[in-house]
């Protein structure tokens, strides 16, 4: 189930934030993330061009965050960023979460295009988007450095399936 951010999940954001196993796959430095840190994101969480919610179980708990970002109007379409806590992964909720931000995407915000970029050398995660239907669109070589070594990017994207269907 996917809600807005609150401030009680800040917290629980820090749990994967801080962890070096689920953080490396970022290009942002979580672990220097504080509780005032993300309680001041999750304040700022929501207007026209970044969407962030909270995934959670059925008792509300959170369990990830799974954006929109850069929800342009003129050209319809927005990046989708997802991270969750270890205990979800390999569940299916992930997979539920994402399902429900690619329908509010489409149906709701009426965009044309969602789009994601992972590092290459993210096998699972490449694999999950994958499975969730992005189509893998390239790879940018020494996109980023992160700790002082240049990783390539790939990049997905899935069109609206509405729209194919016209």
């Amino acid at each position: 189930m996917l809600r807005r951010l609150e401030e009680k999940d800040a917290v629980l954001m820090l749990e994967w934030m801080h962890d070096a196993s689920v953080n490396c796959w970022f290009r942002y430095p979580f672990g220097d993330v504080t509780l005032e840190k993300a309680k001041f994101f999750i304040k700022y969480s929501f207007d026209e061009e970044n969407q962030h919610f909270a995934i959670t179980d059925k008792t509300d708990e959170y369990l990830g965050t799974i954006s929109l970002k850069h929800i342009s109007e003129k050209d319809h379409n927005a990046e989708l960023v997802i991270a969750a806590r270890k205990k979800v992964w390999d569940t299916g909720l992930a997979e539920h979460a994402v399902t429900d931000i690619i329908r509010y995407a489409f149906n709701d915000l009426g965009l044309h295009r969602v789009y994601l970029t992972v590092l290459a050398d993210n096998v699972e995660a490449r694999k999950f988007y994958e499975n969730c239907g992005f189509d893998l669109e390239g790879e940018f070589r020494d996109a980023v450095r992160i700790q002082d070594r240049y990783r390539n990017m790939a990049w997905y994207a899935m069109l609206n399936w509405k729209e194919k269907n016209v």
